[in-house]
């Protein structure tokens, strides 16, 4: 895992291009601290940061050339073993143990279609010495980040924000139409738009191409296209996926250094840790917990301890963030950010990483992407039971919505508000159900740019269809954000085996019903791993994502701070809206505590960035 920055300009003289080069990798330091390569040729500079995973020699270090061509990469190629194998059997030879040089020699093989025999996540600058031509390329899911700046013919890219800054092409300009995404919906990143008008994302399953002082951007993957084939029964395809799943994690595991695990006693990863137990009985796989304690808080220990029952090799580490220590450690979580934090779990996730790398853990395992596609979230049951009402199976939707409410034991108007939802899903699309969200406090939030939500269409069943927007656009975006710079502040790199793409094309080629069924969330997860989760895990019924008092406990107390700031200077927004919130959530109403902290927190990061 490392960090990678660079440009092609023209206008940059070859005086000025390493003092530049060197300001950009500098403030991405944190990226990568076990050595630093440069290079240079015309108009133009590739730089890395690196983080030693995979041949920790100095022969892996980067800049790396290959042939004729020569990369910056930042990620890990899981399966680099077997397309190296393939490649030697083609008449390819290597010099080195990383899998960074299996991406050159892929690349020298099969151009930009080398990217399809990846699995792992990745975001390269890749030189054609002989074309000119600068590939760049991000991994499926988005999972490593990549921004550029293109500005006529100069183009300048990073791993964040931060080096990016440092160019002479940056304008501080606001994109309005991110700042509204992150207040009214929590997005932190869109498609190719960050919070910055200049400041363009790579989007994830991207290639770009940049030729003649153009970039061009195409995709190369979309969840759902590839269909793979199912067997019949419930049974063999649990199967199928207990085998899928177990291969990610066996190729996650490959490291040259010690890997960890978060383990915070839910369902993904519980399944990780149970995958690495299972499958390395004879490790010491160091596992990590934030919790809270107290009245209303969420404590996580004991869902955590039946894991660890289970198996002896895994061995426990906790934190519990005293107050001191959120105030103090807020400031950095919103610097390595990059964005304004638009909830409290972010800082909490920050402590995990903390205090892997107290272990000196340089890798960690960790569950993002699983609630995604295998229906985690309990708002996939609006579009389950309205897909079914929207194809007239009238009885399916109602066993469905009673099976729900009885799992979740909800009382009868809670029922009422479910069914209610199911209608607007099965009869609405789900870009017009999101732009009603985004209206929810307009005009009070901001200026309308009229460029709020546009969802990609999808695949499959009203279900797979918002899946594909939950990968996409809505949710893992900006979840992935969190999870890569929150471990990178430690220089710590983030492993997510449940987004190993040929998991979620499985997945993804599925029924409805193996998913979800009869209330129950990731039936195929939950059955597929029957005798290595813990039964008290594999029945839990709840679903807590990384719940964190911060929103309501920490602005009253750690983060009292951002209450008190001078919220004049906001002037899109309704003042005496703002005013109001504020007054009555220090008065005790925590009906909008999410809102407050969002406004209080966005005008701190404002501050400071803009």
């Amino acid at each position: 895992m490392c960090g990678i920055a660079g440009f092609y300009d023209p206008q940059t003289g070859t005086a000025d291009a390493p003092p530049l080069l060197e300001k950009m990798l500098e403030s991405i330091a944190h990226r990568g601290p076990d050595a630093r390569g440069r290079h240079f040729q015309g108009p133009l500079a590739l730089g890395h940061n690196r983080l030693s995973i995979i041949d920790l020699s100095d022969a892996g270090n980067q800049p790396m050339e290959y042939f004729d061509a020569r990369i910056v990469y930042n990620g890990e190629i899981y399966n680099y073993p077997e397309i190296r194998k393939d490649l030697e059997q083609k008449g390819y030879r290597f010099t080195t143990k990383s899998d960074t040089e299996v991406i050159l020699a892929c690349y020298r093989e099969y151009g930009e279609k080398c990217t399809d025999y990846f699995m792992g996540m990745w975001a390269f600058a890749l030189w054609d010495i002989k074309e000119e031509i600068l590939f760049c390329s991000r991994d499926r899911f988005g999972i490593k980040p990549f921004y550029y700046i293109h500005s006529v013919n100069r183009f300048y890219f990073g791993s964040e924000y931060k080096a990016l800054k440092q160019s002479p092409v940056f304008s501080p300009s606001l994109n309005w139409s991110q700042v509204n995404r992150g207040l009214q919906l929590g997005w932190n990143c869109y498609r190719d738009e960050t919070y910055f008008e200049c400041i363009r994302a790579l989007p994830a399953a991207c290639n770009l191409l940049f030729r003649n002082g153009k970039p061009v951007v195409y995709h190369y993957w979309k969840p759902g296209e590839q269909k793979v084939s199912i067997p019949g029964t419930f049974h063999e395809r649990c199967n199928d996926f207990r085998k899928l799943f177990m291969r990610s994690v066996e190729q996650h595991m490959r490291s040259d250094v010690e890997i960890g695990g978060c383990l915070s006693g839910g369902l993904d990863s519980s399944a990780i840790a149970g995958g690495v137990g299972t499958l390395f009985p004879d490790s010491a796989f160091k596992t990590f917990t934030v919790y809270y304690d107290g009245e209303g808080e969420v404590d996580e220990r004991p869902w955590v301890s039946e894991v660890l029952k289970k198996f002896s090799c895994l061995k426990p580490f906790y934190l519990k963030p005293s107050p001191e220590d959120i105030a103090a450690a807020f400031d950095r979580a919103l610097y390595h950010a990059d964005v304004p934090i638009a909830g409290s779990s972010p800082v909490s996730q920050y402590f995990v990483m903390q205090l892997a790398a107290e272990q000196k853990i340089k890798v960690l395992l960790d569950g993002q992407g699983s609630d995604e596609y295998l229906g985690g979230y309990m708002h996939s049951f609006y579009r389950l039971i309205g897909g079914h009402l929207r194809n007239f199976r009238f009885g399916s939707a109602r066993r469905e919505l009673q099976s729900h409410v009885r799992r979740q034991h909800h009382t009868f108007s809670e029922g009422m508000n479910i069914f209610m939802k199911s209608v607007l899903a099965a009869f609405m699309e789900e870009q017009a159900l999101y732009r009603l969200e985004y209206k929810k406090y307009f005009p009070f939030t901001g200026p309308d740019t009229g460029n709020a939500v546009d969802l990609p269409e999808g695949i499959g069943s009203r279900l797979k269809r918002f899946f594909s927007q939950l990968l996409e656009v809505s949710s893992l975006p900006t979840l992935l954000q969190f999870e890569d710079r929150n471990s990178m502040a430690f220089s710590i790199e983030s492993r997510v085996p449940f987004l190993d793409h040929r998991l979620v094309d499985y997945a993804f080629s599925l029924e409805d019903d193996d998913i979800m069924k009869d209330g129950e969330t990731k039936r195929i997860l939950r059955h597929s791993l029957n005798g290595i989760l813990p039964d008290a895990i594999a029945n839990r019924s709840d679903k807590k994502g990384f719940v964190t008092p911060g929103e309501v406990k920490w602005l009253r107390n750690s983060l009292s701070f951002l209450l008190d700031q001078d919220f004049s200077s906001l002037e899109f927004m309704d003042q005496n809206k703002i005013r109001l919130l504020i007054r009555e959530f220090k008065n005790g109403d925590n009906s909008n505590a999410v809102l407050v902290w969002r406004i209080a927190v966005f005008r701190y990061w404002w501050e400071k960035n803009c």
